[in-house]
This record gives structure tokens, C-alpha cells and sequence, in this order.
């Protein structure tokens, strides 16, 4: 979710992945996947910024290790195991 103003100032919520578009008519609308309008305080540039730091941050939390073993994946299980295999002529 990211944070905007609406123009009196109040802040709400708003998921980033059901803005189709954004428009600056001069004021900033925020165009909804249903159609659903929203106008912010903020401009156009601010409210990409916030999406893309959102997403960043989404991804760079989807990298993240495990800080805990409890979590971490069982030893071993990025060991490379050979195949068995069979001599010709078995």
C-alpha cells in the first residue's frame, strides 16, 4: 500500500496494483482498475515514486534471508546429488 493526501490534506491508504492509469488535469487523479477515481495532493512524480519504492521494496524483501534457523531450509538441500547411473552394457 502507499500513502497519499487527499486535497483536504487527509492521508488514506491505496494499493498500487489496481491504478490502471494517473492523470494530471492539473490536479493529480488516480484512475482505479473498476474506474474508481481518486484526486491527490500529490503530483504525478511523487505518487510514481512512491509506486516504484513500494515495488522495490517488495522485492528487496523477497530476497531477504531468513534470520532465523527455524526458518532456514534444511541443510543440504542446495547440495548438488549425483544422478546414479548406469555403465553400458548393463
Amino acid at each position: 500500500m502507499i500513502i497519499v493526501r487527499r486535497l483536504n490534506g487527509q492521508p488514506f491508504a491505496i494499493n498500487p496494483d489496481l491504478i490502471e492509469r494517473i492523470e494530471a488535469t492539473p490536479d493529480t487523479i488516480l484512475v482505479l482498475l473498476d474506474g474508481t477515481k481518486y484526486i491527490v495532493n500529490e503530483p504525478m512524480d511523487e505518487v510514481v515514486r512512491l509506486i516504484e519504492e513500494h515495488r522495490a521494496a517488495v522485492v528487496a524483501r523477497s530476497l531477504r534471508r531468513p534470520a532465523t534457523s527455524e526458518t532456514a531450509p534444511p541443510r543440504g538441500t542446495g547440495d548438488v546429488v549425483p544422478l546414479p547411473t548406469r555403465h553400458r552394457g548393463e
